[in-house]
């Protein structure tokens, strides 16, 4: 198989000319191609509006050697592929007492438990939450009444919290052992479009992501995985350092000696239980910040030099920076035609998130602009700091807001932040740009929910981010807050076998510390199976 770089053809172009560019470019027939597989697809908009797309393809065909022999030295363009296979690894020898916990079905729990089960092994998957149908009438009703439900919402739930976002699924990490590719394979598999297998910034969207997680919890049961909703680990039974079983819903007791901890970033109480139960953790950096909105027809006309790209579909946008103070501030979780949401989730505090449908359609793009923080911000040296650090914004945020997302101009909070004596008059000035929000709202003081430092290098992101599109310090810009759940500020250590000092337990994804995002979260899923595969042999004589 050779594989062909930087092949450039125009957006609009159909199958038949990708084959002609690549059989161009090798300097043979077309027919000589026996197969052609897209490896990585990107937009290429130096050149805007006149746009390209950049490929990267696997192509079969006749006499292999002899074109990479006329290649030889410009391997850069064309060379012999490489490619990593994914394998699940051998199983261990040690037999199994009871059933594998996994507590959490977000990414990271829901990979783990189906590679688990789809090699054998006997798994009770837990969600204090709610199924993603259920769970998507509860959110649907707080956005619409304000009624939180504290079990389920956009933190809590089947799916995790990435269900109600844009479902982005690119990662930094590296993966030398394919487990990306096994986990973009299992989402085409369960109803994701094929194409994220190959797209530089692919995503899903939360309607179409609802499917996947339904269609995979329906796998997993057919499988042998039991699955049991509105069920919360309220306590860990150690022994000699050991987990011996958890009680659930503060009566019942589980007997187990293996327990996944895939409990997302917002499960404090969990934390909370977990480190009076002395199991060792740390805070750990994160970031908060607030949403800005922007007009999607702008946002296009920066990146792609059109406001209506067609079949690019919405631009997105990535933007980083250096504040004056030296924190750093970037971008995160940009949603392209997407809405703004209320992301609370527990009583008397208000976070915001973003969120997109598959088609990106909405009016607005939005971004958070976020905020570097450290250990050294939080006022304790417990490892609990940083969950005490969010719920204090969070609290501002729902004060300010009664209630409501608090929403104001960007013009408005920058005076308000610069000049002292700035009386709030302007707060809603008129604008062609509208809250594009799932959730009540209230046009109120954002400004006073973030520590000063923090405000001040956010003014300065966005200022700098104007340098590289063009109105995005506009003062009709509307900005929301609190952006608080970026990650997790909790670390609940593990060693190399993914397993704390306390035999039996793994944490996991991101609410562990290990993970950012869906498709990390997934992959570290995978992981924590295979370390347990790797010390323990399959067995499915378990019963409920």
């Amino acid at each position: 198989m050779i594989r062909i770089h930087q092949l450039k053809c125009k957006v609009n172009h159909n199958k038949d000319q990708l084959y002609s560019k690549a059989a161009e470019l090798l300097k043979i027939p077309v027919k000589d191609i026996q197969e052609l597989t897209i490896i990585r697809q990107s937009v290429d908009a130096r050149k805007k509006p006149d746009i390209f797309y950049n490929y990267s393809l696997d192509i079969k065909v006749n006499d292999e050697n002899r074109i990479l022999k006329k290649w030889k030295g410009k391997e850069n363009q064309v060379s012999k592929v490489n490619t990593v296979c994914y394998q699940f690894p051998k199983s261990g020898e040690k037999k199994l007492k009871n059933k594998i916990v996994v507590v959490g079905m977000g990414p990271a729990g829901l990979f783990c438990a189906y590679e688990l089960v789809l090699h054998g092994y006997p798994v009770l998957l837990l969600e204090r939450g709610k199924s993603v149908e259920q769970r998507q009438d509860d959110v649907e009703r707080f956005w619409n009444t304000g009624k939180l439900d504290i079990f389920s919402n956009v933190q809590f739930g089947e799916g995790g919290a990435g269900t109600f976002s844009d479902g982005k699924l690119n990662t930094l990490v590296k993966d030398k052992d394919g487990r990306n590719g096994e986990v973009l394979d299992i989402l085409v598999k369960f109803g994701a479009k094929e194409s994220i297998r190959y797209e530089a910034k692919p995503h899903i969207g939360t309607d179409a992501l609802i499917n996947v997680v339904r269609n995979m919890r329906q796998e997993i049961i057919r499988l042998g995985g039991a699955i049991r909703f509105q069920t919360q680990v309220t306590d860990l039974i150690i022994k000699d350092n050991a987990v011996t079983g958890i009680i659930i819903n503060h009566k019942e007791k589980i007997i187990c000696e293996q327990i996944v901890l895939a409990i997302g970033h917002s499960a404090r109480d969990t934390f909370q239980m977990l480190h009076e139960k002395s199991v060792p953790m740390e805070a750990k950096s994160f970031a908060v910040g607030l949403r800005v909105e922007h007009p999607q027809k702008m946002i296009n006309e920066s990146q792609y030099g059109m406001a209506d790209p067609g079949d690019l579909g919405a631009a997105p946008y990535k933007l980083t920076a250096k504040a004056k103070n030296q924190r750093s501030v970037y971008t995160f979780c940009m949603c392209p035609g997407g809405y703004v949401v209320n992301a609370s989730s527990e009583e008397g505090r208000t976070a915001v998130n973003g969120m997109s449908y598959s088609g990106r359609s909405g009016e607005n793009a939005n971004s958070a602009v976020i905020v570097s923080v450290t250990p050294d911000d939080f006022g304790s040296e417990s490892p609990l700091a940083g969950i005490a650090f969010q719920r204090e914004l969070e609290r501002k945020a729902y004060e300010i807001g009664q209630g409501k997302i608090p929403v104001q101009r960007y013009g408005s909070f920058k005076s308000s932040v610069i000049d002292k004596s700035y009386e709030q008059k302007d707060i809603m000035p008129e604008s062609d740009i509208q809250p594009n929000i799932k959730g009540q709202y209230l046009w109120a003081d954002v400004s006073r929910i973030l520590p000063k430092d923090c405000n001040e290098a956010f003014i300065d992101g966005m200022e700098s981010f104007s340098n590289q599109i063009t109105g995005f310090n506009r003062n009709d810009v509307v900005v929301s807050g609190v952006e608080s759940r970026t990650s997790s500020p909790v670390r609940i250590l593990r060693n190399e076998v993914c397993q704390s000092s306390v035999e039996g337990l793994y944490p996991c994804g991101e609410g562990a510390g290990y993970a950012g995002g869906i498709t990390s979260a997934a992959m570290d899923g995978v992981r924590v199976a295979e370390q347990i595969a790797k010390e323990f042999e399959p067995n499915s004589h378990f019963t409920d």
